[in-house]
């Protein structure tokens, strides 16, 4: 502690001193002379309060808000608040979400085809609804739909209280659970601990030490309300555990002080006896006499001529079919289990999820209809791949089956704090960017293509519901032909140039002199510095498929990750060898996902859906032979009834 140095002291006259023309002398531990700031901020002050200024000097070179979450920059504290907007470590996670809601008919006609086309590009709509699909079944959890139909774990999965029992935990000078210089007092395996140690307490052995502090806690406490009374015994005896107090208090006190020391004394005098909890039956009040009061009828409303009663009250109980209940189960169909339907995995899953998403409980549980009556519920399921593994999701029981589309392909972009009334499944983006680069991603991903997708971004035969796969792309950047593509692995929209193919011939691959790498492209042979700066020019998700092409792309790329790329930590769970566990973080730069900022969209080249028509197998024309009345020879016959009604109406008059 001799060795800290402490802030100077300052003097006295300049600790009540803010004038930049001060002229008082410098004086021994009265003041000092005055000087201007080093970084040449404008500031003038006194020399002893030279390490104050330092903290607010604008000009001074501080680390970045952010230091902590990674971010390397220091600068002088007047930018801070502009280097925000750019910092690689400020980043923002987008939080769109959409609804989908599970498709009515699995096999209908487009579906069907569109999974048998699943080989080549894809349409956008149906890409998403893959990607939605497949993480719904990632994140569904069989355990906890069907916990009858689980195998047993071959290795038995410890709970927490489990592996709470049998240690010592103390607190106060006593040991503690602790890991290094880190004590665990407040975990919640301790909490398990206790609890469990709550309920199997019959079968421990009584701690003699505990048992002989709490005896000495009451034998104190009894020490001293004998002691109280004592003291009220020969001052005025009426301490609530005297024998007659309330008898005393009657005929000593007024009514009112009467009343107060039964309120505040009630429990003491309930636990010591003097007064009864509840008033005995002999007690009770009884009435003397009662006399019938006459009850007059007011009649104040009228009912009206129009009203009349409902059908339903006017039925005659004796004609009503009778009821009885009775359990029901699948063998009363009178079908052998072999003969029974076998049920879809993933149909009844995603049924039972939404079921129990919306209303809260699962399908066919226990409902009390009244007071009396309780319907038992129980329901039978016959899976093919029955019984599951212990810790199986859907996704893990539907690998080996064929492709199919469960989830509707239109969706509809709300949050999470809108009440669904439907059984519609939710999604979410969840993608991090720089707070720079997150207005883009919202506009051009959320609010220009993902909802115009049904009908205005991506076009679709009007004859899909026969089945006709067809569907076309109709806005393309303004300012360059690309195309917008969906990518399933990374969950995002990319958005690909289309290249002439005058230039793709001269980007062929050239042979080398060296007799290990049998071609080189022509890229990788110009300088580190040509490269850097060709890479400037492009967008965050192109940088991050740049640094997997090689090494040389991934030391270009890893130049521009401070200006373009973003910093934060990522939090992993490491195992000790004595079965305990801590999460450690580390610092990771990585680039987002975001592609070129389009500004405006604009119609590509794509020919008008009636060309397509034309030539659609789904589209057949009826040719009529037989005439048929056209619908404005209809439209003048009624016209006609129209003006003779008129006319009728006209001549009664």
């Amino acid at each position: 502690l001799g060795c800290m140095r402490t802030a100077p002291r300052l003097h006295r006259h300049c600790e009540s001193c803010y004038s930049r023309h001060c002229r008082a002398p410098p004086e021994v531990s009265v003041s000092c002379m005055l000087i201007n700031c080093r970084l040449l901020c404008g500031a003038s002050f006194h020399m002893c309060k030279e390490s104050e200024h330092t903290l607010l000097c604008p000009n001074e070179k501080v680390p970045c808000l952010n230091s902590c979450y990674g971010c390397p920059f220091t600068m002088s504290r007047s930018r801070l608040a502009k280097h925000l907007e750019v910092c690689p470590a400020s980043v923002v996670c987008c939080s769109v979400e959409w609804n989908r809601w599970p498709t009515e008919d699995i096999k209908s006609p487009l579906n069907i085809n569109l999974m048998k086309e699943t080989h080549g590009q894809q349409s956008l709509d149906l890409s998403m609804a893959l990607r939605d699909q497949k993480h719904l079944c990632g994140r569904l959890k069989m355990r906890s739909l069907f916990p009858e139909l689980m195998e047993e774990p071959e290795v038995p999965i410890p709970s927490e209280t489990d592996e709470a029992v049998g240690w010592e935990v103390n607190v106060n000078g006593e040991s503690a659970d602790s890991m290094g210089d880190e004590t665990f007092i407040n975990s919640p395996l301790i909490a398990a601990k206790e609890e469990h140690v709550e309920k199997g307490s019959q079968n421990l052995i009584v701690n003699k030490e505990k048992y002989d502090l709490f005896e000495k806690m009451f034998s104190m406490e009894r020490g001293g309300c004998l002691q109280v009374q004592k003291a009220n015994i020969s001052k005025t005896g009426l301490a609530p555990w005297q024998e007659g107090v309330l008898e005393r208090l009657g005929q000593e006190v007024n009514p009112r002080e009467y009343n107060m020391y039964i309120v505040h004394h009630g429990r003491m005098l309930l636990t010591f006896g003097q007064i009864e909890a509840c008033t005995p039956r002999e007690k009770d009040f009884v009435y003397g006499s009662l006399e019938p009061i006459p009850v007059q009828t007011l009649r104040s409303f009228n009912v009206p001529t129009s009203y009349k009663h409902k059908r339903i009250q006017l039925k005659d109980p004796s004609n009503q079919a009778l009821t009885k209940h009775k359990s029901v189960d699948t063998s009363d169909l009178g079908v052998p289990e072999e003969d029974m339907q076998k049920m879809d995995e993933m149909f009844a899953t995603l049924l039972c999820s939404a079921e129990l998403e919306i209303r809260g409980h699962k399908i066919s549980e226990k409902v009390a209809t009244d007071g009396l009556y309780i319907d038992i519920a129980t329901q039978t399921y016959n899976f093919s791949m029955a019984p599951f593994k212990y810790n199986s999701t859907l996704a893990d029981i539907t690998t080996e089956r064929d492709l199919m589309l469960y989830l509707q392909m239109d969706t509809e972009i709300v949050t999470l704090r809108h009440n669904k009334n439907t059984s519609a499944f939710t999604f979410l983006c969840g993608h991090f960017f720089r707070r720079d680069e997150f207005a883009s991603h919202f506009k051009n991903v959320h609010s220009d293509i993902q909802s115009c997708l049904n009908g205005w971004f991506e076009e679709r035969c009007p004859l899909s519901y026969l089945g006709c796969t067809f569907s076309q792309r109709r806005l393309q950047p303004s300012t360059h032909r690309a195309t917008v593509s969906y990518n399933q692995d990374l969950s995002i929209f990319t958005l690909s140039p289309e290249i002439t193919t005058s230039l793709l011939n001269d980007s062929q691959m050239v042979p080398t002199q060296n007799s290990t790498v049998r071609c080189e492209d022509c890229l990788s042979n110009l300088p580190f510095e040509v490269l850097r700066h060709i890479a400037r020019y492009l967008d965050s998700f192109s940088l991050s498929q740049l640094s997997l092409v090689s090494r040389l792309f991934r030391e270009v790329s890893a130049t521009l990750l401070q200006e373009r790329g973003m910093v934060g930590l990522k939090w992993r769970k490491k195992f000790y060898s004595h079965g305990r566990a801590r999460w450690k973080s580390s610092i990771v730069w990585e680039f987002s996902s975001l592609f070129s900022r389009v500004n405006s969209w604009c119609f590509g080249d794509t020919p008008p859906m009636a060309e397509h028509l034309k030539h659609c197998p789904y589209y057949q024309m009826e040719p009529k032979t037989k005439p048929f009345a056209l619908t404005s020879m209809q439209e003048s016959k009624s016209s006609q009834k129209q003006q003779s009604l008129m006319t009728l109406f006209k001549g009664r008059r």
